[in-house]
């Protein structure tokens, strides 16, 4: 079975240090080194991790390379994340998160991770992203939290 591809933007990277984002977004972290997920970066989330303490940008460069996979921000991702702008999906106050999602959604990611509520975890965004997705003739991004993607199912708790 094919590992699920999650494009992590920058918050999910902040988040191990977030007392309240701490515990499920380790998970996700052990979860990837235990190798069930390939993760997708792109030059957006290392450059917003530039200014991060050293802490936050070392959860990126602790991860084995051989689980990343790096989505090239060019051309036709600047042109969708614009598209996502254009409609008002986003302001252009946040081209940086439609740059994330067009960078996903390009670099064909199952999901996108991410602990950003106000733009990018939402279900009338994800509407809409997924309707400009489909008139430009992309798949449909799946957008959630490591809440959703951070703990191991246990069986036993179905009992």
């Amino acid at each position: 079975m094919a590992k699920i591809r999650v494009y992590v933007d920058t918050s999910v990277f902040g988040g191990v240090y977030d007392e309240e984002f701490a515990e499920p977004t380790q998970s996700f972290f052990d979860r990837v080194r235990a190798g069930e997920f390939t993760i997708l970066v792109s030059r957006q989330v290392t450059e917003e991790l530039d200014p991060a303490p050293d802490t936050v940008r070392s959860v990126l460069t602790s991860l084995p390379v051989e689980l990343l996979e790096e989505i090239r921000i060019d051309d036709e991702v600047r042109a969708l994340a614009q598209a996502y702008v254009d409609v008002g999906v986003l302001g252009p106050n946040a081209e940086g998160d439609a740059v994330h999602v067009a960078a996903a959604t390009v670099g064909r990611a199952d999901v996108l991770l991410s602990w950003n509520f106000k733009h990018l975890v939402r279900y009338e965004n994800i509407r809409k992203f997924n309707g400009v997705n489909a008139i430009a003739g992309y798949s449909g991004i799946d957008i959630r939290s490591p809440l959703e993607l951070g703990h191991v199912h246990d069986e036993e708790e179905d009992i």
